[in-house]
């Protein structure tokens, strides 16, 4: 029997958590499975293998892992499958297909374009964007949404979209925000690539404070969040996870 198991990220802030489930438990009514659980990769429970477990203990012979991350680091690479290889050992008879985090979305760019709507940016010719990740030591993360910048930029005209991180490799944020203090003309729309809102974008609001920026050198803009498209890409990601096994069973 088919189960989908959603991973995501966990947070400290329980309220991170609680924004989670209530994502995800909005899109199980658009997937036609009727064994779905979650389960967090850390500092939440249940953990990957309790939630292989749940699903187990509900008739499920094969299981779907769909990560609820944006872009492809070590969480999907190693740390998932490291959990997953776990739950192997005490279920040997149990098969899994490994889903693919969001990646370069045209939707989620799309969203990240609303976010700068939303604080009343018209001219885009004249809007310069900065990009915020959560980083990681995978450099294929920094490559990525650098390409998410440069398809914005393109896409809807922008002056100039660049990146930056809170940690890991790539330009930090705090000494990108440093540059553009010594070389600002005109505002900057600071937008967080973070589905939560919580104790991130409260050290990002810090921290151009901090900085002594006025609010009309700098706009920060809300997350990327848990908008109408990253439900639709979930919901893509799920069934072409699903659909993947399918065709496998049946080429096989």
């Amino acid at each position: 029997m088919q189960a989908v198991l959603y991973v995501a990220h966990g947070s400290r802030v329980k309220a991170g958590i609680d924004e989670a489930i209530e994502f995800i438990e909005t899109v199980k009514p658009k997937i036609n499975i009727a064994i779905q659980e979650i389960c967090f990769l850390e500092l939440a429970a249940p953990s990957i293998v309790e939630g292989v477990e749940a699903c187990v203990a509900k008739g499920a012979t094969h299981i779907a892992v769909v990560p609820i991350l944006l872009l492809t680091a070590n969480h999907a690479k190693q740390d998932i499958p490291i959990e997953i290889n776990k739950a192997k050992e005490r279920y040997p008879d149990i098969t899994f297909t490994f889903g693919r985090p969001f990646g370069i979305h045209e939707k989620l760019i799309e969203s990240l374009h609303e976010r700068v709507l939303e604080k009343g940016a018209k001219n885009n010719r004249e809007i310069d964007i900065l990009l915020i990740g959560r980083g990681s030591s995978d450099p294929s993360v920094e490559l990525d949404l650098r390409l998410i910048a440069d398809t914005l930029q393109s896409r809807y005209h922008y002056s100039k979209v660049d990146v930056c991180f809170l940690y890991g490799k790539g330009p930090s944020f705090e000494k990108t925000l440093e540059q553009l203090k010594k070389e600002r003309h005109k505002p900057v729309y600071i937008v967080p690539y973070l589905l939560f809102t919580g104790l991130l974008k409260i050290g990002i609001q810090k921290k151009i404070e901090q900085q002594g920026y006025l609010a009309n050198q700098v706009v920060l803009c809300d997350c990327l969040g848990y908008d109408e498209n990253v439900r639709q890409v979930l919901i893509e990601r799920v069934k072409e996870t699903i659909y993947s096994y399918r065709e496998s069973v049946s080429n096989g």
